[in-house]
C-alpha cells in the first residue's frame, strides 16, 4: 500500500456562471474539511475573489502557481489562468464554458499525472462547453477518452446505487443500443467497482427491464425476453449474483432496491428520476470503471439561483467524502490482492509417503 498521506482532492469549478464556485467555496468554508483532505482548486485567484465578494463567503484560499507547491491544511488554488474573464453570474456564455473546459482539462491532466489523487467536478453546461477539444455529451465521456478503462455512470447514496447501461443518448436510440454484450460489459464494471471501490465481496445486482412491465411476454415489446433475460442468464453462469429483469415502475416504490447492492437501469431517466426523487441533495455521481477516481454532485449548474447565495452544497461535500472513501477502498483492495498469503507447501518428513 502506498505511503499514507492526506488525500489530494482536485476540483474543477464547472461553468463560471453557474453555482460551481459557490458550492466549492461553501464546502471548504468549514476548516474541519482540511482534516480529511488537501483540496486543490483549478481556476484563477481573480475569478475566485470575484465570487467570494459577490456571495460574501469568507473561505481562506492559498494561491499556488505550481502543483509542486501544494500546502496541506490549506485550500489550494492553482492559477490556471491570470486574465480577467468577462462573465455574468447566472448567464451562461461562450466565455463561461471555455474557462470551465480549461479548468477541467488542467485538473484531468493532473489526475493522469498523479499530482492529485482524486477529482471532484462541479457542474458544466453541456452546450457552451462544446469546442474543438470538447465534443462530448458530458464529463463521463470526456473522462473515458482521457483516462484508462471503460466507464459506467453510477449515482450513489447510502442506500442506493444506480448504474446506467446507456448514458447520454436520445430515448429513441435506447432500444437499438441495448445488446447482450453491452449489458454484460456494464454489469461487469458495476460488479468490479462494488468489489474494489466499495469493499462488497459478493455484490448482488438488479437489472431493470427495458419495456413497461418487462414487455408482458412480448405484448409490449420483445427486447426483455429476447435480449435482457438471456444476457442475465449468461452472466449468472459466471457465478455472479445478477438478477432480473425487474419492472422499473414498481421496483423503487416497493423498495426492492434495498435488497441489492447495485441497480442497472437501461437508460438515463429510468435510473436517475427515481434516484433523485429518493436521494436528491445526498447523492453523488461516480464514474466507475476508470483507473482514476472521479465524483461530482447530483445536480446541474442551476443558473437560475447562481450568484444569489442560495446554492445547497451538501451534495458537493458528499462528493468530496465519497471520492476519499473510494480512493482508500481501492488502494486497500489493490494492496490486499498484491499481498495475498500464499498457501504453504507441505513439508516432507521421513514419515511422508
Amino acid at each position: 500500500m502506498k505511503k499514507k498521506h492526506k488525500i489530494k482532492v482536485g476540483i474543477s469549478v464547472g461553468d463560471l456562471s453557474g453555482i460551481g464556485i459557490e458550492i466549492v467555496l461553501k464546502s471548504f468554508e468549514d476548516n474541519r474539511m482540511l482534516d480529511f483532505c488537501t483540496p486543490v482548486i483549478f481556476a484563477s485567484s481573480k475569478m475566485i475573489s470575484h465570487h467570494k465578494k459577490i456571495l460574501n463567503i469568507d473561505t481562506n484560499i492559498h494561491g499556488i502557481d505550481s502543483l509542486n507547491k501544494i500546502v496541506p491544511q490549506k485550500v489550494n488554488l492553482l492559477n490556471v489562468w491570470k486574465e480577467i474573464v468577462d462573465v455574468e453570474i447566472g448567464r451562461p456564455s461562450k466565455n463561461s464554458g471555455e474557462y470551465a473546459l480549461l479548468s477541467l482539462e488542467k485538473a484531468v491532466q493532473a489526475l493522469k499525472n498523479e499530482q492529485i489523487d482524486v477529482l471532484v467536478t462541479a457542474p458544466i453546461d453541456k452546450h457552451n462547453i462544446q469546442s474543438d477539444t470538447f465534443q462530448f455529451k458530458g464529463h463521463t465521456e470526456f473522462l473515458e477518452e482521457h483516462l484508462e478503462g471503460e466507464s459506467l455512470m453510477i449515482l450513489m447514496s447510502d442506500e442506493l446505487r444506480v448504474g446506467l447501461i446507456t448514458g447520454h443518448i436520445p430515448i429513441k436510440e435506447v432500444a437499438a443500443a441495448i445488446s447482450p454484450e453491452l449489458i454484460a460489459k456494464k454489469a461487469q464494471i458495476m460488479y468490479d467497482s462494488l468489489v474494489q471501490d466499495l469493499g462488497i465481496p459478493k455484490p448482488k445486482i438488479a437489472v431493470l427491464g427495458l419495456n413497461p412491465h418487462c414487455g408482458d411476454q412480448g405484448v409490449i415489446g420483445t427486447e426483455d425476453d429476447d435480449i435482457v433475460r438471456p444476457a442475465i442468464e449468461e452472466i449468472q453462469k459466471k457465478g455472479q449474483l445478477v438478477y432480473g429483469p425487474y419492472a422499473a415502475d414498481s421496483f423503487f416504490g416497493n423498495e426492492n432496491y434495498k435488497s441489492f447492492d447495485g441497480v442497472l437501469a437501461m437508460y438515463h431517466d429510468q435510473g436517475l428520476a427515481p434516484f433523485k426523487t429518493l436521494a436528491f441533495g445526498k447523492g453523488v455521481n461516480f464514474t466507475a470503471g476508470l483507473n482514476r477516481i472521479r465524483t461530482s454532485p447530483d445536480h446541474g449548474t442551476a443558473f437560475e439561483i447562481a450568484g444569489k447565495g442560495k446554492a445547497e452544497f451538501s451534495s458537493f461535500k458528499e462528493a468530496v467524502f465519497t471520492a476519499i472513501r473510494l480512493f482508500k477502498n481501492r488502494e486497500e483492495h489493490i494492496f490486499l490482492n498484491e499481498n495475498k498469503l500464499q498457501p504453504q507447501k507441505e513439508k516432507k518428513t521421513q514419515y511422508s509417503k
